[in-house]
């Protein structure tokens, strides 16, 4: 896009009119509005994430997908939805992640996660916060209230 702005000088009592032409950048994001953007933005926001490169400028763009994937997040909301345990599942499928993986970047034993999987744990504050990090979405989408199967010891001390 041009851009022209003119300028009024006066010098030895004449006027002198200079024109300026400036060339404005292309916004490099813009907001979502679809579902291959979305994931796009993503990919790009998790490849700036990880990468080595670290400087203001990368902070500022991490920052910005950070906002518009929230804004697309809340618009297009699946969390409320699904229950926490369903959610989770769908990360894991959407990043081809098993229970072992999860385990890894959890930085808990694949028993728990399995726990978890299969509602017989409720997840704790620690973990919630990992997965809110890891799959880039607000804690709230994992910290809501959902049933989970006591195992037959639990209920025989209940």
């Amino acid at each position: 896009m041009l851009n022209t702005m003119s300028y009024v000088k006066k010098k030895n009592n004449l006027q002198l009119v200079t024109t300026k032409s400036q060339t404005m950048e292309t916004l490099k994001y813009k907001v979502i509005t679809s579902e291959k953007q979305y994931d796009e933005y993503c990919k790009i926001l998790e490849e700036l994430v990880f990468g080595k490169a670290k400087n203001k400028h990368i902070q500022d763009e991490i920052d910005l997908l950070t906002v518009l994937i929230e804004k697309w997040d809340k618009e297009h909301s699946i969390f409320r939805e699904l229950d926490p345990v369903e959610l989770l599942h769908s990360f894991m499928m959407d990043h081809q992640l098993k229970a072992k993986d999860l385990a890894d970047i959890l930085n808990v034993n694949k028993s728990l996660v399995s726990e978890i999987l299969n509602y017989k744990k409720s997840m704790s504050k620690e973990i919630i916060r990992k997965l809110s990090s890891h799959f880039k979405v607000t804690q709230e989408a994992f910290n809501r209230p959902y049933k989970w199967k006591k195992s037959s010891r639990e209920l025989a001390y209940a």
